[in-house]
């Protein structure tokens, strides 16, 4: 079983490594970097896994996991870059930030595998997607997926797009939540008390979201299923396209792509490259 670093212990940090032990990992077998003593003191407490010094944590782990903001990822490439040899797979989860600017830090040969996860990993139901860099071989995209799989489900993509699933499912979520938050406002206003209203959408959600995994049918049709003739839902749905919330939602992943390149071409050795990865 390989030793596994995680590289700064934030909620994604966190919410792997508790589905790697729920999934059966060791906590032996698992490493933790995190600048804050007291919540590394919650951490190991909550978890019994050890909390260590990046040097360490480099030294010991097989799999490295970069889980920083990625504002934060130039000193801690500074720290870890000499220590860094081939055998080590590096698994960034840091967004928008390419493999590239890993494997030009690391050691020739280093295997870097791209990750871009989202939120839901704190209740184990992550959308991740993952790519694998120059050197990373199909063996380590697999140790990836099975490490990723105990806190969600995964996808093998090219790097070329990763900026469009950053776009859609990894802030995904919170165009989930920001409708969520307008619909019980909405039953506020219709008179319902804020818990009853939050009760309603949220389980309505859910249901919804297990329909369409059950693969009960496209999209279309199980919206046209709720939608009868001269009916309630006909007129709301009606006023969602009055107002072009559907071209608002596209809109919006447009923006959040647009963005998400912008980062990942501040960290690119020739930003010609952009998208050709």
């Amino acid at each position: 079983m390989s030793t596994i670093a995680v590289l700064g212990a934030g909620k994604i940090g966190e919410s792997l490594l508790s589905g790697l032990i729920n999934a059966g990992h060791a906590t032996e077998k698992l490493l933790f970097t995190e600048r804050y003593q007291q919540r590394a003191e919650e951490l190991t407490e909550r978890y019994g896994v050890r909390n260590v010094d990046v040097a360490e944590a480099v030294e010991q782990a097989d799999v490295l996991v970069v889980s920083v903001k990625p504002q934060d990822i130039d000193p801690l490439l500074e720290l870890i870059a000499p220590l860094i040899t081939p055998e080590k797979l590096v698994v960034t989860l840091c967004a928008g930030l390419p493999t590239e600017l890993f494997e030009r830090r690391f050691a020739a040969g280093t295997p870097v595998v791209r990750v871009m996860p989202n939120t839901p990993m704190l209740v184990g139901e992550a959308m991740s997607a993952v790519s694998a860099g120059t050197h990373a071989t199909d063996s380590h995209l697999e140790t990836v997926e099975e490490m990723l799989g105990s806190v969600g489900r995964v996808v093998r993509l090219p790097e070329s797009q990763q900026d469009a699933v950053t776009a859609l499912s990894g802030s995904g979520p919170a165009y989930f939540f920001y409708l969520v938050e307008a619909m019980v406002d909405a039953g506020i206003l219709l008179g319902l008390p804020r818990a009853v209203a939050a009760e309603l959408v949220v389980q309505s959600a859910v249901g919804s979201a297990a329909m369409l995994r059950e693969g009960e049918g496209h999209p279309v049709i199980m919206r046209e299923g709720v939608t009868s003739p001269g009916g309630t839902t006909i007129s709301g749905v009606r006023e969602l396209e009055k107002h072009g919330v559907r071209a608002a939602l596209i809109d919006a992943i447009e923006a959040a792509h647009s963005r998400s390149v912008e980062l990942g071409a501040k960290h690119r050795a020739d930003p010609s490259q952009e998208g050709n990865d």
